[in-house]
């Protein structure tokens, strides 16, 4: 009773009127997520794409033949917040929570839906800890490991490109970086005739990173490939300044690298790769991944901006094939169906979970090429044995 008085005191003094009203007969969904903050530009595209794949089930007769229902939590992109923004839904009636993309700042709030044993999802978290592993054996993500993205370009590149030498620049700002270096750290010397011919590392705000830059210069050659594990805006500076020093090495990148916003930074940026889920771009060969950037578009006035809206909307793909398998909304029940998944169709591609894992640690990424500062699905790929379960703990 405490607690529901704190979390009632809370919402009202955090939310506006009406925000946390549950219908009594729908079943209903807590977004304890970023409205506001700069998490907000993660978590609004994701759980705008979730709302979408909702109101398809509407359509279609609903859930357990009811409706589905949403309310919202603003974490603030504040990880004190999010606990609360999670108890918050708790106490109005949520029967799942999907929480931030990010594992620090989505983890609260998950906790809190841990404690009840209920099914939680991350929106588009790339650490393993944003599952089992971190949070408890209710918690999901809906998207796709950073060091999935890692081991696939190093794959797709030594088959579609004759990679063979590679260098590793790590920015180690944050663990989704370090993830894409551990996939490509791990797939790339089991390459036939592949070496990894130096490292280095930098941070996402360093103004210059020429000292880097002078070390793959005294190199022999030049690496047939950089794999740059950074997100925008650090990694849009590093692509500039190599380019500027003359490397015309392939650059080698993860999914937070989608999206052309930030290429006028990079005039006429050629050969730089990124895996995603699904292309933005009008060009994905799966005709399923067009139906829903139209859709998008049509709900928002936009299309997504990255691929990062993608998993809300497979995310609540998932959670709805696994309540009408289980016939109820029991967390317990639930779980147990999505960790039967094996190779489940999504829009995206298949989907599995397991007892031991709640992400992907293999996926099918579409492969986007930036040429003359264009960016264009080129190939698909999938690599050929999943990442183990050791590796993505390191």
């Amino acid at each position: 009773m405490k607690r529901l008085a704190l979390a009632t005191a809370l919402a009202a003094a955090t939310l506006p009127a009406g925000a946390l009203t549950a219908a009594a007969d729908d079943i209903t969904v807590g977004f304890a997520i970023a409205q506001s903050g700069w998490m907000e530009a993660y978590d609004t595209p994701a759980a705008t794409a979730a709302k979408i794949r909702i109101e398809e089930i509407n359509a279609n007769g609903g859930l357990l033949g009811r409706q589905i229902d949403w309310i919202v939590a603003d974490t603030k992109t504040d990880r004190q917040q999010s606990a609360k923004a999670g108890l918050q839904v708790i106490d109005a009636g949520a029967d799942m929570m999907i929480v931030s993309c990010d594992y620090d700042f989505g983890a609260p709030a998950a906790l809190s839906a841990e404690a009840e044993g209920m099914v939680s999802f991350f929106l588009c978290a790339e650490d393993v800890k944003a599952g089992i592993q971190g949070v408890g054996p209710h918690a999901f993500s809906g998207s796709v490991l950073a060091a999935v993205q890692g081991a696939t370009v190093a794959e797709w590149a030594h088959a579609r490109r004759d990679a063979r030498t590679g260098y590793v620049l790590l920015d180690t700002t944050i663990e989704y970086n370090k993830g894409i270096c551990t996939g490509f750290d791990w797939m790339f010397p089991q390459l036939d005739g592949t070496e990894i011919v130096g490292r280095d590392t930098f941070k996402n705000d360093d103004a210059s990173i020429a000292s880097q830059i002078s070390r793959i210069k005294a190199l022999p050659s030049q690496p047939d490939v950089i794999m740059l594990c950074s997100y925008i805006p650090g990694a849009a500076s590093a692509v500039r300044q190599l380019r500027a020093a003359g490397i015309t090495s392939l650059i080698l990148n993860g999914s937070a690298a989608d999206g052309s916003y930030w290429l006028d930074a990079t005039p006429d940026l050629s050969g730089f790769i990124v895996p995603v889920q699904g292309s933005i771009y009008g060009d994905d060969p799966r005709p399923e991944v067009e139906a829903f950037n139209t859709a998008y578009a049509e709900k928002t006035g936009a299309r997504p901006s990255s691929q990062y809206a993608y998993p809300g909307y497979i995310l609540v793909d998932l959670w709805a094939k696994a309540v009408e398998r289980a016939g109820t909304l029991d967390g317990a029940a639930v779980t147990a169906e999505l960790e039967k998944m094996r190779d489940e169709p999504t829009a995206f591609g298949p989907r599995s979970f397991s007892a031991e894992l709640h992400h992907q640690n293999t996926a099918e990424m579409q492969i986007i090429e930036i040429t003359d500062g264009t960016p264009a699905a080129v190939d698909s790929w999938t690599i050929t044995q999943p990442v183990p379960l050791e590796v993505l703990l390191n």
